[in-house]
């Protein structure tokens, strides 16, 4: 199960791990410091940049789980 959802908001995603930014910059999403990141939820700032939100918010979850399984490794 995901750990991060599409009405999450972007400063609480990257809260959790800052290290996910990098998931983030990869899909072409990089003012992660500007001041929408601080309200606009995954869904929207996917919207305002036309990204796939459905597919950003897998990748996310890809970057917890894999973090999750070194972890337990």
């Amino acid at each position: 199960m995901g750990k991060v959802n599409k009405q999450m908001n972007i400063m609480e995603i990257i809260s959790m791990d800052e290290g996910c930014a990098s998931v983030f910059m990869e899909a072409g999403m990089g003012c992660l410091g500007c001041a929408a990141a601080h309200f606009e939820n995954l869904e929207q700032a996917c919207g305002v940049h036309g990204i796939d939100a459905d597919e950003l918010e897998a990748k996310l979850n890809a970057y917890f789980d894999s973090k999750e399984q070194a972890k337990q490794a």
